[in-house]
């Protein structure tokens, strides 16, 4: 691949605009945004301001020769189909988590770029986040993990397409606990066996807004997994009951603490960092083949398939094995 890595990117509102603004001001040196897609009018103008080309259908985009890699910051509902144009295409492909919202369907994402053995990445980009990091870093010294407790907790959201099943395919499972699933299983090493989850909508009319998950880790730790989209107030809290003592964070408010007793010591960090720059870089090392995959897609896909486990556990009432999907 040449020395700069030609971008198309698919979706640019919120998220997939800071996308954009971090390849032209952070990563210049890595990559040059060539291509823009978006459903709305404003596209146009986002891809003249960007100095890219712009493609009203995405898949120009993608087959267009003056792109290298596929970004997709898009609505989950498009992820397989442009998935299977980035195979025939043979462009590589950075996917904005959920992989899916239909267990199945990512299955097959995954195993289609397997087969054509073409360069697939899901952004989990709470990987890069300097709490989870530390939380990660220290767990081994606390010894043996007994019980967890992990929540984000976000504002109502005021994406319409959040309120539509056939577009975001899901609610908070989706959308909010998959974060936390991966960071999870990041931090601990270990996986989710078992998980019962309780949903409610509660300003969502269509699909959930609030969950609350009990799990059970293969080391035999438990937790309690708290996922919403109902309050005025942000956090983002870990909290680990060690052989040593707790370690808990707070990957949004920058908190990492040791309790030793009754005694609370807070434990250093570095300076936060947006988490798409360092993933960026990471990436751009591993389509060089100077790197290994940042986030492989079967990462994303084992996130995917604890959500799709809790969303049974909701319909059913009943504990579900992650190894029986």
């Amino acid at each position: 691949m040449r020395k700069k890595i030609r971008v198309g990117l698919i979706g640019t509102g919120k998220h997939g605009s800071r996308y954009a603004r971090h390849i032209i001001e952070d990563v210049h040196d890595r990559f040059e945004l060539t291509a823009v897609s978006r459903r709305s009018a404003e596209g146009r103008a986002q891809a003249e301001g960007w100095g890219a080309a712009y493609f009203a259908d995405w898949r120009e985009l993608v087959a267009s020769p003056r792109v290298d890699a596929v970004i997709v910051a898009a609505t989950p509902n498009l992820n397989e189909e442009i998935g299977s144009h980035c195979v025939a295409s043979r462009k590589p492909l950075l996917l904005e988590k959920p992989l899916a919202t239909d267990l199945q369907q990512g299955k097959r994402l995954v195993a289609m770029f397997e087969e054509a053995d073409l360069p697939f990445t899901i952004a989990q980009t709470l990987r890069y986040n300097c709490v989870i990091k530390a939380l990660r870093d220290h767990l081994p010294s606390f010894g043996r993990l007994y019980s967890l407790f992990a929540c984000q907790r976000l504002e109502v959201s005021t994406l319409p397409w959040l309120a539509q099943p056939e577009v975001a395919g899901g609610g908070v499972i989706f959308h909010t606990a998959v974060h936390l699933f991966d960071a999870l299983r990041f931090i601990t090493g270990e996986e989710v066996v078992k998980i019962r989850a309780v949903a409610r909508k509660i300003f969502n009319p269509r699909l959930e807004d609030a969950i609350v998950a009990e799990i059970l880790l293969g080391n035999g730790a438990l937790g309690i997994v708290d996922a919403s989209k109902v309050g005025p107030a942000r956090s983002g809290r870990y909290e680990l009951v060690c052989e040593k003592g707790q370690l808990h964070g707070d990957q949004i408010h920058g908190i990492l603490e040791k309790i030793d007793g009754s005694r609370v010591t807070a434990l250093p960090l570095p300076p936060p960092v947006p988490t798409l720059v360092p993933l960026l870089r990471d990436w751009a090392l591993f389509l060089a083949g100077k790197g290994a995959n940042p986030v492989p897609a079967r990462e994303g896909l084992a996130a995917v398939t604890i959500c799709h486990a809790a969303r049974k556990s909701v319909l059913s009432g009943n504990w579900i094995e992650i190894d029986s999907l």
